[in-house]
């Protein structure tokens, strides 16, 4: 018996989104996509009830970002859980631990709910772990009752976000969840950090947070005009304009990277010999290698955080990561400033670049590797490895021109699996370079905003084309 049939007995208890009995048209697809964001934006100001957690620092500080996570809301979890489980369960598939043949519909079926099952385990794993570690207020001076419920609503709204994101992939709106919500957490960051209107005393008089806003003033209160400047530009531990600049320079130079392809040409059997183009990208798994590689992180910081915290003086649990609290603007945050943790963190600046070199180089060849590997494997058990492509082609009646039908998975293998890997550590070097230049929301989280916005135009893009133009479209793509 297969490992995924253990699921079968309870596989009807786990909520489900029913597919669309009709196709769903475009403006449905934006207004359930829009009320998604909507509910996902409540949820992410809406606090936790029974908190106490007004002078603790923030241990999650540098992955919130990424991960859709607002601090003490009922998106304190974020999107972690359901990128977790995803990382998880396919790399199991794909080494073959777990066997399922996704091809055959029920097993199809019970990978999914074994997903959302594996999904709400560990959202009731990690809640539970963010309310014993202390996080919201010794669970003594809490009580029991405000900690059963602090997890209850982190699980459910856990819960939430999984039907969210299930309701637009199976067609009720455009792209997926998981993907929306990342990027829309990160443009509310990168604005937020540019037009911010909190002030704050850093030492040097009342400031705004941000950048925009504190040049503005500054010139307005500031008699040296060009020291005004020098200080907009590289004040410290706020955000700058240089970290502005830096944040729209990656944003052009992901967009622009986006369009690099090589197109094959192939023929269209069905259509009579019709030609066309079949490009793959030089971001060929898109941004799966930065989400996977942001999740091993983060659980490294999870993992990390908690056995500093109950061993601070312990040598073992320091090889781990050694954590301190810092000052960034108005609250305080945990960083690592030692063990594994650390030397899988950016940088903080140039500075720190110059004076730890060993940190800066242990960075970049972790997360090239990281990248680089998670895009191979990603190709082999997301179903666009060259023999899954060839598959398709083959049951769509597609070939390569010049080529014979059973030279296509030839031809592929010249090409997908160093758009994949290679693909993938350009990614991973685009997010070192952006971490290294201070670009605001982290070069992990430019890049990943940059490819989702990329994929949902392509998305609107082929939503606007009417279904009587499909034949039209693909003779279109021979010119």
């Amino acid at each position: 018996m297969k490992l995924i049939q253990l699921v079968r007995p309870i596989a009807s208890l786990i909520p489900e989104v029913e597919k669309p009995t009709q196709r769903v048209n475009f403006r449905e697809k934006i207004l359930w996509t829009a009320c998604s964001l909507l509910l996902y934006m409540v949820c992410s100001n809406l606090p936790l009830f029974g908190i106490q957690m007004a002078k603790t620092s923030d241990p999650f500080y540098l992955m919130r970002v990424i991960l859709a996570s607002n601090r003490g809301t009922l998106m304190e979890l974020g999107v972690s859980p359901l990128v977790t489980t995803g990382m998880v369960l396919q790399l199991l598939q794909g080494s073959k631990i777990l066997e399922v043949n996704l091809d055959d519909r029920e097993e199809r079926v019970l990978f999914t709910a074994a997903q959302k099952l594996v999904g709400l385990l560990v959202t009731l794993v990690e809640a539970s772990a963010y309310v014993m570690s202390g996080m919201y207020g010794d669970v003594s001076a809490i009580g029991t009752g405000n900690a059963i419920l602090i997890v209850a609503q982190l699980f459910f709204a856990g819960l939430m976000l999984l039907m969210l994101d299930e309701l637009l992939q199976k067609g009720y709106g455009l792209g997926s969840g998981i993907s929306l919500f990342i990027a829309s957490h990160i443009c509310e960051t990168i604005v937020w950090k540019a037009f911010s209107p909190t002030t704050i005393n850093s030492g040097r008089g009342t400031e705004f947070e941000g950048a925009i806003l504190a040049f503005f003033h500054l010139m307005f209160v500031r008699s040296n005009k060009l020291q005004a400047i020098r200080e907009a530009l590289y004040r410290q531990n706020l955000p700058n304009l240089t970290n502005l600049m830096a944040t729209c320079l990656i944003f052009a130079l992901c967009i622009y990277m986006q369009e690099w392809r090589v197109n094959l040409t192939v023929k269209y059997q069905k259509y009579r010999g019709t030609e066309g183009k079949y490009p793959i990208k030089l971001f060929y798994t898109s941004n799966m290698p930065i989400i996977l590689q942001t999740a091993f992180v983060s659980n490294i910081y999870f993992i990390s955080q908690m056995l500093y915290n109950q061993s601070p003086n312990s040598p073992f649990f320091k090889l781990f990561g050694e954590w301190s609290t810092t000052e960034s603007g108005p609250l305080s945050h945990s960083v690592p400033v030692g063990g594994l943790a650390y030397y899988v963190s950016p940088p903080v600046s140039l500075l720190d670049m110059f004076y730890d070199p060993f940190h800066a180089i242990f960075y970049l060849f972790f997360t090239l590797t990281a990248c680089a590997i998670f895009g191979r494997t990603w190709t082999e058990v997301s179903g666009t490895s060259v023999r899954d492509v060839a598959r398709q082609m083959r049951e769509r009646q597609v070939v390569m021109k010049g080529h014979r039908d059973t030279a296509t998975a030839k031809v592929l293998s010249r090409y997908i699996p160093i758009a994949a890997a290679l693909g993938g550590i350009c990614i991973g070097l685009l997010t070192v370079v952006a971490d290294y230049m201070g670009a605001i929301g982290s070069g992990t989280g430019i890049l990943l905003c940059v490819t989702i916005i990329h994929d949902f135009y392509e998305a609107l893009m082929k939503e606007n084309i009417p279904p009587e133009m499909n034949a039209k479209a693909i003779r279109a793509m021979a010119m």
